[in-house]
């Protein structure tokens, strides 16, 4: 719950400079002048673009929790495996053991949604947070039943 109220939080306050932002843009482009024209039209792509990707990854973090709840009311969310240190952080090797078994259950179902989950999730407690969202892309597409490249 936490994790989803400093996401909200983070995303007001985005939406909140972007219209800031395009409020400035807007004021340079009513000044009439070339420069501030171009200036204005430049200062309103930034909102533009951070909007986007804002929808973005709002739309991958909410299917992902959908896939989430999908798989924990089959029972098939993956264990916490993983040993701890005194600190509370993960044992790099307890992490890199279970990727070793998840990474094998992938390529052994590579068309199961489920796996790519497991998987995804298995990067990301490995700190390999690039491999983890294109893991969790990737059972998203499978789940939806939409065309995914070869890995």
């Amino acid at each position: 719950m936490r994790a989803k109220i400093t996401y909200l939080v983070t995303a007001a306050v985005l939406v909140f400079y972007f219209v800031l932002v395009g409020s400035r843009g807007v004021m340079l482009i009513q000044s009439g002048t070339v420069v501030t024209v171009t200036f204005g039209v430049a200062v309103l792509v930034l909102p533009l673009i951070g909007l986007w990707f804002l929808w973005k990854n709002t739309q991958f973090v909410r299917k992902a929790n959908q896939l989430a709840a999908e798989l924990d009311a089959e029972g098939g969310l993956p264990l916490d495996e993983l040993r701890r240190l005194p600190s509370g952080r993960i044992d790099r090797d307890s992490a890199d053991e279970v990727f070793a078994k998840r990474k094998a259950e992938t390529e052994a179902s590579p068309d199961d949604w489920r796996c790519w989950f497991r998987l995804a999730v298995a990067y990301h407690d490995a700190r390999d947070t690039p491999r983890a969202r294109k893991a969790m892309q990737r059972a998203i597409a499978l789940h939806d039943g939409k065309p995914v490249q070869a890995a």
